[in-house]
């Protein structure tokens, strides 16, 4: 990336990419998911306070569903509900989210996955976010994910190897997936993959916030980790 330095892009706006998914359901069943709006609202309102823009990306583009539990008060604290109050917020991050041709990813010093269980039908089968990631990556930049975001990193490949073979990872636990109520629902277990792809998966006990950095990988465990996940990767670009 021209201007980059050390990993970060000098002369520049800061700008940070963050995936959001498009499935509003889990797969043909009748059960409502989506983004789990506190990890795009509270990694947001972290990295904007070191003056990074942001930019949001799905796998289709245009509307990103949000689960509806995310928006019950036990999740949604204040600073979560004044990012959604935002219209530029609403505007960008749930109505009208870039489609991945429409990304230059040299404008950006990292993407971040967001979570909810949605992302784990779009985030692995879109060549379009891969491309994105693995190109980011490329240049020096940083990929981030949480809670299920990981969904988008653990079929990523480089060369024919998975990126995170060997890498110390986290995201939503086995545990946590049968705390959450719907284990029967899901495609793929996270931490099950992740092990099967090579990684070395950390983790803490449920739903404590847990993040962890790996070279230029910074993951974390679950809905409680998005600021963790924000701070730590602001240690390295911010």
């Amino acid at each position: 990336m021209i201007g980059r330095i050390d990993g970060v892009r000098r002369n520049e706006r800061m700008k940070i990419l963050i995936a959001v998914t498009n499935t509003p359901t889990y797969g043909e069943k009748d059960a409502a998911t989506g983004l789990w709006l506190g990890e795009a609202a509270e990694f947001v309102d972290e990295v904007s306070k070191r003056g990074f823009e942001m930019d949001y990306v799905s796998s289709k583009g245009g509307f990103a569903p949000l689960d509806p539990r995310s928006m019950k008060k036990a999740y949604a604290d204040h600073a979560t509900i004044a990012w959604y109050r935002m219209p530029d917020f609403e505007e960008r991050a749930l109505a009208c989210t870039l489609r991945p041709e429409e990304v230059d990813a040299d404008r950006y010093d990292a993407l971040y996955y967001t979570g909810g269980h949605g992302v784990m039908w779009d985030f692995p089968s879109s060549e379009g976010l891969a491309r994105i990631g693995l190109a980011i990556y490329g240049q020096g930049g940083y990929l981030a994910s949480v809670c299920h975001g990981i969904a988008g990193l653990l079929y990523l490949q480089k060369d024919g190897e998975y990126l995170v073979a060997g890498k110390n990872i986290t995201g939503f636990t086995t545990m946590e997936e049968y705390l959450s109520g719907h284990s029967g629902d899901i495609p793929f277990w996270n931490e099950r993959v992740a092990k099967a792809h090579g990684a070395v998966f950390r983790k803490k006990r449920p739903f404590a916030s847990f993040a962890i950095q790996d070279g230029r990988i910074v993951t974390g465990q679950n809905p409680e980790s998005p600021r963790a996940v924000a701070r730590l990767l602001l240690e390295n670009i911010g």
